[in-house]
């Protein structure tokens, strides 16, 4: 009953148009309010616990990170890359979208970010040569959908923070669904373009591509050097973070000085907001989530789920279709914080790893970034393409479908996921 009272409250003003961040803290306050002795000043207590994680750090510096390089026209040069390596294909111009997406996504981490950076310069491309723009918007977004998928990943560092998982050894399971998903992804927009007639390929030119790798030449070291020397252990996440900013303006003000202090002021703006989206959703989850422990949630969801199904693959099943539903109606960020404490310990009863499980989650939550009512990334390529959700959704249907196909593969055969952290980082207890 108590647990009730805290999910009704958030449901009704979630109804009245409350941000989803107010949301969470609100509906907490009142249940405790109502169903406990509990005195309210452990509110701003939890509130403050709750984002004070060193790991949390690397949230606003990869924001920054990816601010400064989309400032210093990286993004740019990565597409030019792209289209010069997959431009030749049918669909071209959807290839490079996909391909410099999932060469941006080793940068921000951050798939709004991806789809901002990436979509005022090839939506528009598209729609001049003839794309439909819902067929631009979508493939956009489920491609800007890589970022989290392929490190850094803003929600991977949220699930280690959560969960104590080694985020080295999330970040490296990542790169194989990134990339199932980038050649998914792919393929539907192959198969998209021929049906409808759009798309033509252009000839493949050694020349052009050439001269795109060596413009590329130096963004491409970027996630050698972060994720390098995150796997290598010469620094942390957040650590790693720091860097990332260090050499996106090392690289837009000295190295190809576009950036001004214009722009950098821009940047941080920009990064300024955007964090704080995020741990207001971070905070108010938190808090939500404490509230749901302390009234034993976890324990009582995996005693119900168990009595319902006990076998690992129905298990399995109900999890991904809990993180689907709340991909649907809460930010990443928050769904994390609120959803991971409660159904860990389900996942555990059932033979889930704590980094496979991360795996499911990342990749459960990366297809909620595609469907509404939140669809926060679909939201943003709609924008950009200047047109209607709906229409949009008639083609996403198909990439939603090819993320799906990642999500099982990831679900039931997770050694397609783990084996390169057990392979660099070797075999860990309980992943």
């Amino acid at each position: 009953m108590e647990i009730l009272v805290a999910l009704i409250a958030a449901a009704a003003f979630i109804l009245v148009g409350i941000p989803i961040g107010y949301v969470l803290i609100a509906a907490s306050v009142l249940a405790i309010w109502l169903t406990t002795n509990t005195p309210l000043v452990v509110v701003p207590l939890r509130l403050f616990n709750g984002t004070d994680s060193f790991p949390l750090v690397a949230i606003p510096l990869f924001i920054l990170a990816g601010a400064l390089m989309n400032h210093a026209g990286i993004s740019r040069r990565l597409t030019d890359f792209a289209a010069a390596l997959v431009g030749w294909m049918r669909g071209g111009l959807a290839m490079t979208t996909t391909a410099s997406s999932m060469l941006f996504s080793e940068m921000s981490g951050s798939a709004v970010a991806d789809a901002a950076a990436l979509g005022s310069v090839l939506i528009p491309a598209m729609k001049e040569r003839g794309y439909p723009a819902a067929f631009a918007a979508a493939v956009l977004s489920a491609s800007a959908t890589i970022a989290i998928l392929i490190p850094p990943s803003i929600p991977m560092i949220l699930f280690g923070a959560v969960t104590g998982a080694s985020i080295a050894r999330l970040f490296l399971a990542g790169f194989v669904p990134g990339v199932l998903a980038g050649a998914f992804i792919m393929l539907v927009s192959r198969a998209l373009a021929k049906r409808g007639g759009f798309g033509d390929s252009e000839p493949f030119r050694l020349r052009r591509a050439g001269t795109a790798a060596r413009a590329a030449a130096w963004p491409l070291l970027i996630p050698l050097i972060i994720l390098g020397g995150i796997f290598l252990g010469w620094f942390t996440a957040t650590e790693a973070a720091a860097v990332a900013v260090l050499l996106a303006l090392l690289m837009g003000v000295a190295g190809y000085r576009t950036v001004r202090f214009a722009a950098i002021r821009e940047a941080f703006t920009e990064s300024a907001r955007q964090t704080a989206v995020v741990m207001l959703l971070v905070a108010g989850s938190a808090i939500l989530g404490w509230y749901l422990a302390n009234q034993q949630a976890p324990e009582r969801l995996t005693a119900w789920v168990l009595s319902l199904a006990d076998a690992p693959w129905a298990v399995a099943l109900i999890l991904n279709g809990v993180l689907l539903l709340a991909g649907t109606i809460l930010h990443s960020a928050a769904a994390i914080v609120l959803l991971v404490p409660i159904l860990l310990p389900l996942a555990e009863s059932a033979g889930i790893g704590t980094v496979h499980f991360g795996m499911m989650v990342t990749v459960s939550l990366a297809v909620g970034q595609q469907t509404p009512p939140v669809a926060s990334v679909l939201i943003t390529t709609c924008s950009i393409a200047k047109t209607e959700i709906s229409e949009v959704m008639k083609v996403n249907v198909f990439f939603i479908a090819a993320l799906l196909v990642v999500l099982g593969i990831v679900t039931f055969w997770p050694e397609v996921s783990l084996f390169l952290p057990d392979l660099i980082l070797g075999k860990a207890a309980g992943s």
